[in-house]
C-alpha cells in the first residue's frame, strides 16, 4: 500500500527540484491563456524558465503549477503525443463544448488517470461515465487498455486520452481553468476567485488507479484544494482520498459534487447516452443509410389526441433491416405522435428538432439535419448486435417519454422503410412544414411586446443574460424566439423567461426600458443598461458560447466578424481565441459583440451602428456557408453585389490589406459617419 501524504511529500520535492531543469521556452498553440493554470492563478503568462520560476514561489510551491509548465516544456522538446492522445486541447474545441456544458447533456467532469487491474473494470467505469452524461478525460496506461477493449475513444464519444502517462492529467485541470476564464468571468490573478469557481461550479471528480509515481499523487493531490474528490481503486492509504470499489466510484464521486442523474435503460441492443452524439460514422462503418440524397427521407412529429394513440408502440411499415443490402441506401420516414394533457400544436417543430438528439444518442445510430433533408446510418458493429429498424423507435419513444415527462402521457413511432409509401407520406409532411413557416415567417421584432431571455449559460457566467427576440437568436445559434416562448410555456420557472420590452429608449440601437430593467435584475446589478443592435453602444453580454464575434475595426470605420472555426489571424491581429478570451464570462464589451451565424442575415444585424453595410471583413469559410441567403437577403435591400465587398483572409490578411481592399471596391463603410 501507498501512503498518499508520505508520497505527496516525496513528489513535491522531485517537482521542486524538476523545475529548475527548465531550459527550452514553451507555449501552446489556440489559447489566449498561456499556460492557463498559472495564468488563471496569478496573471502572469508563463513561457519561459523564469517565469515559471516566479509563479511557482508565488503560488507556494505548487505542484499543479510545477506541473504544468514542466509538461509545457517537454512538449515543446518532443512534440505533441501521436493519436489517440489529443494533448493540450484548444480554446475553439472547448468553446464548442459551452453549450453542452450547460444544457443538461454534460452534467459533470471526470478525470481518469492509473493503471487499472483489467480492461474490463476501466471500461465498465468509463460506459457508467458515458451513461451518467460525465464528459470523462483519460491520461496514462489507461488509454491503450480501453483501447484493447474496443471501447471508442474521441471527443465525439466524451471519452478524451489526454496523453500516454498519468502527469498529463494536469490538461484536466487547465481546461476547468479556461472554462472559469471564457465562461466565468474569473479575472486572472484572482486566486480566491478561482477556487471558489472550480469548487462551486465545474462539478468535477478524480478516478485514480494504482500506479502513479510520487510526482503524479502530487499532482492528483493537489486537485483537491479546486474541489475536486479524489476517489481511490486501491494501492493508496492516507490523507483525504476516497477509497472506492469499481462498482460504486461513479455513483461516489458524483454524489460527492452532488451531482444527480436518473438514467433508464432503454431495451435495445446498443448504448444509449448523450456521450455519443459526436460522433460519426463514416461510409466504411456504416451498414446502411437512408436519405442524404441517395434516397428520400423525412421525419414528422405531430399532436394527437389522449387515446388516439398507443404509448410505446412502434409499427415499421416495410423491410427490416435483414432484407436490406449492406452499402445500400433506403427510403424512410420517420412519424412520431405524441398525445399529452398540456401538449400545444405549436410544441411540434420545437420537439421535432429532439429527434436529431435522440437518433444521435444512440451507440450505432447516426443523424443529420431535419425535416425532408435527414441524412440516417446504422453502422455494422450495431447491426451485428442485432439493432434494426425497430430500435431506432423504440429509442424515440423512450427519450420523449423520458425527456417530457409533465409534457407527454403517450408517444408512437412509425417507421416507413416500403418505398412506395414514401414518397406519399413525405409530401404530407411537407404541407405540415409549409403551415408552420406561414406561422412565423416574416416576423420581425416589431411585431411582439415581448422577448425571451435566456440564462442558461449562468451555469457557468453568472452574470451573461441573452436577450432573445424574433430576429435575433441566442449567441449559441441554438434557441429562437420560438424555442424559448415553447420553452417558457414548458417550464415557466426555467431558463427562458418573457422579458416586456416596455418604452423604447432608442429604436435604431434596439434599447428599451423594460429590457434594461430585466437585464439589471438578472445579471445580479451587474449590467444597467442593454441594446440589441448596436456592437458600439452597451452591447449584449458574452457568455462564451458565442458562434461568432462582431467587433469595430477604428482604421477603416467597419466592423469585422469572426467565427469561432476560423483559426487564423484576422486584420485586427488578434485569433478568435484571443478575442474570445477578452469579452466572454458575462462581459459587457463596446465594441465587440458576440453573436450567432444567423444574426447576420437578420435586417436588425448592426442596425445600430449603420446597418450591414459596416460589414468589411469575414473568414472565407463563413462567407461561403452564409453567401446564397446573404446575396438575396442584399439584393432584398437594394445592395446587389455588396457581398464581393466583403474581404476575408484570401483578399486581405492584415489591416493595411484591407485598408487597400476597401478603396479598391469602393466599400460604403469607408464614408460612413465615422464610429469613433
Amino acid at each position: 500500500m501507498i501512503d498518499v501524504e508520505l508520497a505527496k511529500k516525496h513528489g513535491e520535492t522531485q517537482l521542486l527540484e524538476r523545475i529548475t531543469t527548465i531550459r527550452k521556452p514553451f507555449s501552446y498553440e489556440e489559447t489566449a491563456y498561456h499556460l492557463p493554470i498559472s495564468f488563471a492563478l496569478t496573471g502572469i503568462a508563463v513561457h519561459d524558465r523564469e517565469a515559471a520560476a516566479e509563479v511557482f514561489a508565488k503560488t507556494g510551491n505548487n505542484p499543479i503549477v510545477a506541473s504544468e509548465c514542466l509538461l509545457a516544456e517537454s512538449t515543446a522538446v518532443s512534440g505533441k503525443e501521436p493519436d489517440p492522445y489529443t494533448g493540450f486541447i484548444s480554446d475553439t474545441v472547448i468553446r464548442k463544448l459551452g453549450y453542452s456544458l450547460v444544457d443538461g447533456s454534460i452534467l459533470g467532469l471526470a478525470l481518469v488517470v492509473g493503471t487499472p487491474e483489467s480492461a474490463g473494470s476501466a471500461a465498465a467505469i468509463c460506459r457508467e461515465l458515458q451513461e451518467k452524461y460525465m464528459l470523462t478525460f483519460l491520461a496514462g496506461p489507461v488509454v491503450p487498455g480501453l483501447s484493447g477493449a474496443g471501447v471508442k475513444l474521441g471527443l465525439e464519444y466524451r471519452l478524451i486520452p489526454l496523453g500516454s502517462a498519468p502527469f498529463h492529467g494536469i490538461h484536466f485541470v487547465d481546461i476547468i481553468a479556461r472554462v472559469a476564464m471564457m465562461f466565468g468571468g474569473v479575472t486572472p490573478g484572482d486566486t480566491h476567485r478561482l477556487l471558489a469557481y472550480a469548487a462551486e461550479r465545474a462539478k468535477a471528480i478524480v478516478i485514480v488507479f494504482p500506479g502513479l509515481t510520487d510526482e503524479e499523487i502530487a499532482l492528483v493531490d493537489g486537485m483537491r484544494v479546486l474541489g475536486f474528490p479524489i476517489l481511490s481503486l486501491g494501492e493508496y492509504v492516507g490523507g483525504t482520498w476516497i477509497s472506492a470499489k469499481p462498482e460504486d466510484v461513479v455513483r461516489l464521486g458524483m454524489e460527492q459534487k452532488g451531482i444527480r442523474v436518473n438514467v433508464t435503460a432503454i431495451p435495445i441492443p446498443m448504448g444509449c447516452s448523450p456521450a455519443f452524439e459526436g460522433k460519426s460514422i463514416r461510409k466504411e462503418e456504416m451498414y446502411v443509410e437512408f436519405g442524404g440524397g441517395r434516397s428520400p427521407a423525412f421525419e414528422l412529429l405531430r399532436m394527437r389526441s389522449p387515446g388516439e394513440i398507443t404509448d410505446g408502440q412502434v409499427t415499421v411499415i416495410g423491410p427490416e433491416i435483414d432484407a436490406m443490402k449492406e452499402g445500400s441506401a433506403n427510403p424512410l420516414g420517420i412519424i412520431v405522435e405524441v398525445a399529452g394533457k398540456t401538449m400545444k400544436k405549436d410544441y411540434e417543430p420545437v420537439l421535432e428538432r429532439r429527434i436529431h438528439n435522440f437518433v444521435n444518442y444512440g451507440e450505432g445510430s447516426w443523424h443529420v439535419a431535419q425535416r425532408d433533408l435527414i441524412w440516417v446510418r446504422l453502422s455494422k458493429e450495431a447491426v451485428a448486435k442485432g439493432v434494426k429498424i425497430e430500435h431506432i423507435g423504440k429509442l424515440l419513444a423512450s427519450k420523449f417519454r423520458m425527456d417530457f415527462p409533465n409534457l407527454l402521457d403517450a408517444v408512437s413511432v412509425t417507421l416507413i422503410t416500403d418505398g412506395s409509401k414514401v414518397p406519399g407520406a413525405r409530401k404530407a409532411a411537407e404541407q405540415v412544414y409549409a403551415e408552420r413557416d406561414a406561422r412565423i415567417k416574416g416576423m420581425h421584432d416589431t411585431d411582439v411586446d415581448l422577448y425571451y431571455s435566456c440564462t442558461l449559460c449562468q451555469t457557468f457566467a453568472p452574470n451573461h443574460v441573452c436577450i432573445i427576440t424574433p430576429e435575433r437568436l441566442a449567441l449559441c445559434g441554438a434557441i429562437s424566439w420560438l424555442d424559448g416562448k415553447i420553452a417558457y410555456e414548458m417550464s415557466p420557472s426555467g431558463a427562458n423567461q418573457p422579458v416586456e420590452k416596455g418604452a423604447v429608449i432608442n429604436a435604431q440601437t434596439g434599447e428599451y426600458e423594460g429590457i434594461n430593467r430585466f437585464v439589471k435584475k438578472a445579471s445580479h446589478g451587474e449590467i444597467e443598461r442593454c441594446s440589441l443592435y448596436s456592437v458600439m453602444e452597451v452591447p449584449m453580454t458574452c457568455c462564451g458560447c458565442f458562434e461568432a464575434i462582431a467587433l469595430m475595426l477604428p482604421e477603416v470605420n467597419g466592423i469585422m466578424v469572426v467565427n469561432r472555426e476560423f483559426k487564423g489571424i484576422t486584420p485586427s491581429g488578434m485569433t478568435f481565441s484571443t478575442l474570445a478570451g477578452t469579452i466572454g464570462g458575462g462581459a459587457q464589451t463596446p465594441g465587440f459583440a458576440g453573436i450567432s451565424k444567423n444574426f447576420i442575415l437578420s435586417d436588425k444585424f448592426l442596425k445600430g451602428d449603420g446597418g450591414i453595410e459596416r460589414l468589411v471583413w469575414m473568414p472565407s469559410q463563413i462567407k461561403e456557408e452564409l453567401k446564397s441567403r446573404l446575396e438575396a437577403k442584399l439584393a432584398e435591400r437594394g445592395l446587389a453585389g455588396f457581398f464581393e465587398k466583403i474581404g476575408d483572409e484570401t483578399t486581405a490578411a492584415t489591416i493595411e490589406d484591407l485598408m487597400v481592399f476597401l478603396e479598391r471596391v469602393g466599400h460604403p463603410a469607408l464614408a460612413m459617419k465615422p464610429l469613433v
